[in-house]
Parts: structure tokens; C-alpha cells; sequence
């Protein structure tokens, strides 16, 4: 063997699947799940790409470990609280994993190989809704519209041009007010001074439009 190849062997000897998969998430996270490739998460792990192939067969399988890793970060609903609370702690934590790899946002329900992890949160979702006493279609029903509404926050939050309530306002003044004559748009005007005069959050928006959702389905579970 040649030195070369006997520094490779070394360097893959601290390879594991665990590694592979967080190394994946990390290349991801910084470049998107387009700019991954198993040639370059073998340079980011210092390691012949052929290696890889000993952990995950395809990168079809490296994609189900790492959305499987996203649904061990979200939290499962906690039994010992009532269904609304325990959907809404469910429904932030997801948000706050989605927030920190947005990459993820399109992934999380593509997979046709889920993994121990994505089962067990599904059947904790399931599960939390059937014991509130919702009927499998109306338990169907409630995480369709859960996961479209926390999904679809994410993706626009992503794309938003701001991140916190300090620079929304910094916008508002210097970008958004400027575009917005008042005899032209008076409401869209009248709106972006008022927000920014009130210290406006957008993060807040999903908390007020998750109780919406949440209130909406008591009904449908009452009437199960």
C-alpha cells in the first residue's frame, strides 16, 4: 500500500454514519441541498468518496438520514398536556428546526424510505390527535392543515428580507416608506408607518396565525 493510500485509510478510519449524515446537514445548511454532492462531502470529511458508500448506498439514501436527523430535532408532542398546547409546541419546534435548515422545508415529507425517526414523529402526531379524540379523517385532516400552514411559514420566512424586528423597521424606513407615496398608496403608506412606529415583529405572525389554525380545528374534534 502506498503512503498515500495509507493516509486515506487513516483519515476514513473516524468516518461513521452518524458523521456522514451531521457533516451532510452542515454542507447543506451552509450551501443548500443542491450544492451537495458525495464527492463533496467527501472533502468535507477528508475522505475518499468511494468511502462514503460503505455508510449510505446512494445520496437518495443520504437524503432519508438527513431528513430522518431534522425529525429528531423537532419536538413530539408531549402527552402529559392538552392537544392544542402540545400540537403548538410541536408546530414552534418545527418552525425553529426549519428556521435553522431551510433546506429541509421542501424534504421533510418527499421521503418514500422514512427512517425510525420521521415514523416515530408521525406516529406521535397521529397519536396526540386520535387520544383528543379526533376521527382518523378529521386526525388527517388536522395534520395536513398543521404541517401546510408551518411548512408554508417557513418557506416565506426564509425568503424574507429581514430577520428581526430591528431591521424590518430599519426597512420599513429607509426602503419600504420611500416606494410607498401616500396620494398613490395611502393603505400600503399608512400600514408600513404605523408597524414601524410600533416596534412591529413579523416573527409574531406565526404564533397568531398557528392559535388561528389550532381554534379552527376544536370544532372538528368536538363534533367527532
Amino acid at each position: 500500500m502506498s503512503a498515500k493510500e495509507q493516509r486515506q485509510v487513516a483519515s476514513d478510519a473516524g468516518l461513521s454514519k452518524q458523521r456522514v449524515v451531521v457533516e451532510a446537514v452542515r454542507l447543506a445548511d451552509r450551501e443548500g441541498v443542491d450544492g451537495l454532492s458525495m464527492r463533496r462531502l467527501a472533502g468535507a470529511l477528508g475522505a475518499g468518496a468511494m468511502s462514503l458508500y460503505h455508510y449510505v448506498a446512494s445520496k437518495d439514501e443520504l437524503l432519508d438520514a438527513m431528513v430522518d436527523l431534522m425529525f429528531e430535532e423537532i419536538e413530539l408532542p408531549p402527552e402529559e398536556t392538552d392537544w392544542q398546547s402540545a400540537m403548538r409546541r410541536r408546530a414552534v419546534s418545527a418552525r425553529q428546526v426549519l428556521a435553522s435548515h431551510p433546506w429541509a422545508i421542501g424534504l421533510l415529507e418527499s421521503r418514500t424510505s422514512p427512517g425510525p425517526a420521521n415514523l416515530r414523529h408521525h406516529e406521535a402526531v397521529t397519536a396526540c390527535l386520535r387520544r383528543a379524540g379526533f376521527t382518523v379523517l378529521m386526525a388527517t385532516h388536522a395534520n395536513w392543515l398543521l404541517d401546510s400552514y408551518v411548512y408554508g411559514f417557513a418557506l416565506q420566512e426564509a425568503s424574507l428580507p429581514f430577520d428581526t424586528a430591528d431591521e424590518f423597521a430599519n426597512m420599513g424606513e429607509d426602503v419600504y416608506l420611500p416606494q410607498l407615496p401616500p396620494d398613490e398608496f395611502p393603505y400600503l403608506n399608512e400600514s408600513a408607518a404605523a408597524l414601524v412606529a410600533a416596534g412591529y415583529d413579523p416573527a409574531e405572525e406565526f404564533t397568531f396565525g398557528l392559535d388561528l389554525v389550532l381554534a379552527a380545528l376544536e370544532p372538528l374534534r368536538a363534533s367527532a
